[in-house]
């Protein structure tokens, strides 16, 4: 099985540690306010080109695998 790329990276020097794409200072919360707020995927990446589609659905896959988790260890 290949090893996905990095999408999101923490350091302390970069937001104070906020959650951001990797090679941005976009926080990841930006995407789910967006989404949240009613804006479409093209929308945020419109407001914010420096992430790419790529590792905005990344990082979908990433919350969705682990809010199944989630479910599944309360079963």
């Amino acid at each position: 099985m290949s090893k996905r790329p990095r999408v999101i990276h923490s350091d302390p020097d970069i937001l104070g540690g906020t959650p951001v794409f990797v090679g941005t200072r976009v926080p990841v919360q930006n995407l789910i306010d967006c989404l949240e707020a009613g804006d479409s995927l093209d929308e945020f990446l419109n407001s914010f080109p420096t992430v790419t589609r790529e590792q905005a659905l990344a990082a979908l896959e990433i919350a969705r695998a682990a809010l199944e988790s989630s479910a599944h260890s309360y079963r």
